[in-house]
This record gives structure tokens, sequence and C-alpha cells, in this order.
């Protein structure tokens, strides 16, 4: 499989309101649109995950992050050239997204991601795509495909047909960054 054809049988699913199981920089993840609020709603009900707990959202560079935050503190960038693995952010006052997936406190975690299936997609979609793992609410995170609940591959709407043979490094570095420029890491 080429990824110019998984990048477009994606972006059809995604365009219409559909849900994806994909490989990311870290591990395996369910994505939809994440202006998509309907697309959101089918990630929690196929995770069985409360929709009070927020998803991450990928994006592919700069101009993506200003589109969901007006205001990036200055120390967002310097932690993301300094990062030598994928690291998400927690921001304040996320916009231009589904409301489901900002978290109740106003925030939303970003990832800026470097994979070329994921970022393609995101240059096709002109969005942020949903990023949560591919596991039911509360199982373990599968760290290869073989490892994803049979529930979770029929729950999904399309299968990225790549890199099914790949062992998955450990999730994101997670730090959080308030406006007031508190910085938390919430996991390492």
């Amino acid at each position: 499989m080429n990824i110019s054809e998984e990048v477009h049988n994606a972006f059809e699913v995604i365009k219409n309101g559909g849900i994806i199981l994909y490989p990311t920089d870290t591990v395996w993840g369910i994505g939809c649109d994440a202006t998509n609020e309907d697309a959101v709603k089918k990630i929690y009900a196929l995770k069985q995950r409360e929709e009070t707990k927020s998803m991450i959202v990928l994006l592919n560079g700069e101009r993506m992050m200003y589109n969901v935050f007006k205001e990036i503190p200055e120390v967002a960038w310097q932690i993301l050239d300094l990062s030598e693995k994928p690291t998400t952010l927690i921001l304040d006052n996320p916009r231009n997204v589904a409301k489901n997936i900002i978290a109740e406190d106003n925030t939303l975690g970003v990832r800026m991601v470097t994979e070329p299936f994921c970022f393609k997609l995101m240059e096709r979609m002109k969005k942020p795509l949903v990023s949560t793992s591919a596991n039911i609410s509360g199982m373990f995170t599968p760290k290869t495909f073989k490892e994803i609940s049979p529930e979770i591959i029929k729950g999904v709407d399309y299968v990225v047909n790549l890199h099914h043979d790949k062992v998955c490094k450990n999730p994101s570095t997670i730090i959080k960054l308030g406006l007031d420029s508190q910085v938390k890491v919430i996991r390492k």
C-alpha cells in the first residue's frame, strides 16, 4: 500500500464524518476531524469513554496551532524545539475545534506531528486530527497493531493499511502550560 492512497482513503472517510484507526508517531490511534462533534461522539462511544475525559488533537504545523489557539505561551515553542520525543502540550482557550474535545477547564492537549501519514492527511484535511489510543477506556494501550482488540477494529470506519508490523514507542510526554506561564508535567 502506498501512503498517498492511504491518505486519500482516510480523507474520504473523515470528510464524511467517519472515524479511522491509524499509526501515529507514538501508538496506534483512533481519529477523526477535530472540528466534527458527531465524529468525536463516535470515538467516545467506541472507547466507552466518558465525554468528560478529553482527547488530544494532532496538528501539522504553526499555522494550524495558531488556528486552534489565539494565545500561545512563548515557552510552548521552546519546549517543542527542545523535545527529543513526541510531546503533547495542554494549552488554554482552544477555538475552532469540536466543543466535546475541549476539557472542562477549557484546555486542549495538542501534539505536532512529523509522521508522514498523519502530516499528509492533515495537509489534505486542512484541519486538526483527533488522536486517542486504540483501546477501550481503562484497558492497556496496544503497542502493536496485533494487540488492538477486534472490537476497536470493527468499530472504526477505516483501518489505515500502513505499519501493521511496527512496534510502537511509548506514548508522548504531556506538559500542561497555562497562559500564566505555569508549567506542569503530566506524563514523562
